[in-house]
């Protein structure tokens, strides 16, 4: 069949098609063949080196804005990712995921210990983790599970699929993320699978988590806080919420009822933790990420250019009205 295309033809074709740009269907008509053979001619004159495609380079990261936040903010890691401003939420998770997977995945170094958290943002940077199952590292899920069904966006979901990319031991925290009562949530951490859990997320080098706020967060999501609860939260000063711990601006845990009902790691166990990363997209994070700088236990975070700008807005008129008020 190749015989059948000479070189000539495939440069009249290619030609045509991408210097003249001639439709496939004008091609056709103008060649007197199919518009299948069309493509083929096309795929052929590739294959002969008749036509070349070149892509030229590109960084999908905004190094100049990831220094300016660095700076800003006083963080060890930023990763911030170019993104069309016309992508829909989720559209803009999955670049995110695909373009930031690589840095972090630098930064994991063999046997080490890294907590895990939740959110659909942490979701799409695991699962684009490139496979590597010699690394022998061991994921700790870091917050209980939200309800009765597994989504690909839990913290046992995603811990699952970092093992089996990387490589390595998942220990799971097999417990509600909340409790009815204080009483309970003592009971299930005096077990041996929680002190196991908790004893290894205090040795934990890294961990990857999401960061929610007031209205975004996958606890309202699934209905475990209401209306009544959202209210009391902030009320209490909540402006961030990291593994179902809610915290206020200057970075303290809010001394809520749901502070003694949760099971997940504490906040000033991850502010002991050397590389915490918050992997964030969207404008609506500024608070509760500088919150969480400002707590200790945000040291590192992967973000989208939109979300980089608008966070980096807010923190350049923080520090601002901190100097003003000084004076």
């Amino acid at each position: 069949m190749q015989d059948l295309y000479s070189d000539r033809l495939l440069h009249l074709a290619a030609h045509l098609y991408y210097i003249n740009g001639m439709k496939q269907a004008q091609l056709g008509k103008y060649l007197k063949i199919s518009q299948a053979k069309v493509s083929r001619l096309l795929s052929m004159a590739q294959e002969r080196g008749i036509v070349r495609i070149i892509v030229a380079d590109f960084d999908p990261r905004d190094r100049e804005l990831e220094a300016r936040l660095r700076t800003q903010l006083g963080l060890a890691t930023v990763v911030v990712i170019k993104a069309p401003q016309e992508l829909s939420p989720e559209e803009l998770r999955k670049i995110l995921g695909r373009f930031a997977a690589e840095e972090i995945q630098t930064m994991i170094k063999s046997k080490d210990i890294i907590a895990i958290g939740s959110g659909r943002n942490v979701r799409e940077l695991v699962r684009n983790f490139s496979i590597s199952t010699n690394k022998r590292i061991t994921i700790v899920q870091s917050v209980g599970n939200v309800d009765a069904s597994v989504h690909d966006f839990d913290a046992q979901e995603i811990g699952r699929v970092f093992s089996q990319r990387l490589g390595g031991d998942f220990l799971t925290l097999n417990m509600p993320a909340f409790v009815p009562t204080k009483r309970i949530r003592d009971a299930l951490l005096a077990i041996d699978q929680s002190r196991v859990v908790n004893t290894y997320l205090s040795q934990a080098r890294m961990a990857i988590v999401g960061v929610g706020t007031l209205d975004n967060s996958v606890f309202i999501e699934r209905s475990m806080l209401r209306e009544k609860d959202i209210a009391e939260l902030k009320s209490a000063g909540a402006v961030g919420e990291i593994g179902g711990r809610f915290y206020d601006a200057a970075g303290r845990e809010c001394d809520t009822r749901w502070r003694n009902q949760v099971l997940s790691i504490e906040l000033d166990q991850l502010a002991a933790i050397p590389q915490v990363i918050g992997v964030v997209s969207g404008t609506d994070r500024s608070a509760s990420i500088q919150a969480a700088v400002a707590g200790g236990f945000l040291k590192g975070l992967v973000i989208d250019e939109i979300g980089a700008r608008a966070l980096l807005e807010t923190a350049t008129q923080s520090a601002a009205a901190k100097t003003k008020g000084k004076k």
